[in-house]
């Protein structure tokens, strides 16, 4: 386990904030798309991966310079839930993703935030699983295709895009499910931690 670092400006939280400076960025490219044009899709959607990658490059380097601080811990999962949730609310009123799954996907999020402020308040520990791994590569590819919105190379990117969203709120209710009854399991006990989706 790396030690905890107390100093806010480390090299993983500095990319962590850089993450939520690019949300802005992504918005006012899917503002106005019938100004912006086609172009503008590719820029929304590369900005949108750029900060995917740098979610993994900041727990990188976390890790390596063994600087994981409490502030990164808690920032860190935020940039990520407010980027993806704030492309998923500008895809609503261009009609690229059903309010369904929207609602779906940003509900299991507030109740698993909320089950570990519970658990953290309670000192229980309960670790991430593949299933949040697997679901955060299925969401951030899904709304990649629905950001682009068209047909390239005879590939309906937005088809592709509902679909692996889909598998992705799929994913989500069965790793939200194993947290809410791991979390359920270890409150009856004095202590220990258990793994589920993140």
């Amino acid at each position: 386990m790396p030690e905890k670092q107390h100093g806010f400006w480390t090299p993983a939280n500095i990319i962590t904030v850089g993450r939520m400076f690019l949300i802005p960025v992504v918005m006012y490219f899917l503002f106005e798309p019938q100004v912006h044009q086609a172009w503008a899709g590719w820029v929304a959607m590369v900005i949108f991966v750029v900060a995917g990658i740098l979610d993994l490059v900041d727990g990188w380097l976390a890790r390596l310079y063994k600087q994981v601080s409490v502030v990164g811990t808690f920032l860190d999962p935020l940039a990520d839930k407010l980027m993806v949730t704030t492309v998923m609310i500008m895809l609503l009123p261009l009609g690229r993703i059903p309010a369904w799954l929207v609602v779906v996907l940003i509900s299991r999020e507030l109740v698993i935030t909320g089950l570990r402020g519970l658990a953290s308040a309670e000192g229980i520990i309960i670790s991430a699983s593949s299933g949040g791994k697997y679901k955060t590569a299925y969401q951030t590819v899904g709304l990649s295709f629905l950001i682009l919105h068209s047909r390239y190379l005879e590939i309906d990117t937005h088809v592709v895009g509902l679909w692996l969203l889909t598998i992705s709120a799929a994913i989500s209710l069965w790793s939200g499910w194993e947290y809410v009854r791991a979390f359920a399991k270890m409150s009856r006990l004095p202590g220990g931690g258990a793994s589920a989706g993140a």
